[in-house]
Formats: C-alpha cells, sequence, structure tokens
C-alpha cells in the first residue's frame, strides 16, 4: 500500500470589481460543487511565486504580475472519498493582459489537458454560502481586503 504524504501547493487569488477568479469543482461522492483559486502543485526547487506564474501560464496561457504571498493553509480534506493534505501558499496576483479581466468564463485546462470552467465569481456568493475551498481561505481574503 502506498503512503499517502501531503503536497505543497500553490494557490493564486485574482480580484477584480468584487469578484474572485476560482474554477468550479464537483465532489461526486458527496454531490457538492464547490469553487477554488487556480494553483497547482510546487516542485521541488521551486519557489512559490514561480510556481504561481507557471500554473497560470499553463491553465489559462496568461502571465503575472505584481505577485504577493498572503498566508498558508494547511489543508485536510476528502475528495471523491479520498483523503488528502496540502499546504497551499497563498499569492494575490494581477494578470499582464487586462483582457483577462473581462466579465466572460475562460477556457481553462488542468496539468492533463482536462478542460475546467474558470469564471469571475462574486466574493458576497461565498458570504451568501457558495463553497470556497479551502474553507479557511476567506479568512485570508479578510485580512487582507483589496
Amino acid at each position: 500500500m502506498k503512503e499517502k504524504q501531503s503536497r505543497t501547493i500553490v494557490l493564486g487569488i485574482f480580484r477584480h470589481e468584487g469578484c474572485l477568479l476560482v474554477f468550479e469543482g464537483h465532489d461526486p461522492i458527496r454531490g457538492v460543487t464547490f469553487y477554488r483559486p487556480l494553483g497547482g502543485g510546487v516542485e521541488f526547487g521551486e519557489y512559490g511565486h514561480q510556481a504561481l506564474a507557471g500554473e497560470i501560464r499553463e491553465e489559462l496561457g496568461a502571465d503575472v504580475t505584481d505577485v504577493r504571498y498572503l498566508g498558508t493553509i494547511q489543508n485536510i480534506f476528502t475528495h471523491g472519498g479520498e483523503q488528502g493534505h496540502e499546504i497551499a501558499l497563498v499569492y494575490e496576483a494581477r494578470f499582464t493582459d487586462p483582457a483577462c479581466y473581462q466579465p466572460h468564463a475562460f477556457a481553462g485546462a488542468q496539468d492533463n489537458g482536462t478542460p475546467i470552467k474558470v469564471s469571475w465569481k462574486p466574493l458576497a456568493d461565498f458570504e451568501a454560502g457558495a463553497f470556497l475551498v479551502p474553507v479557511e481561505l476567506m479568512a485570508i481574503l479578510h485580512n487582507h481586503a483589496a
């Protein structure tokens, strides 16, 4: 049996006009829709800000600037019936291309090429109960209001 390990990831906070850029996910076991900022794994020898820039380039084909560290979240969760453990480095950043701030959904893709639905979602939706993960992320957003 393979030993489970924690994984270090980066999450990118992009805000615009009261909205947060997120992708929509679904847990088929629990039947829950959730939203999460874009990001991904930090490779050995890679700094968090470098990982964020690379992940956003891979997922959206966009470049970022003004990357600023906001905090770290230890996230222990269950998805698809499997337990996961992530150490999430949270960074806020801006896009270099103003077109990224248009109110359309992005055509994004995961590392394996699987399409993801990415859109600007009002922060008020999360305050009203839309499921933002990791759950501790709202506290970081409040502590670093735009």
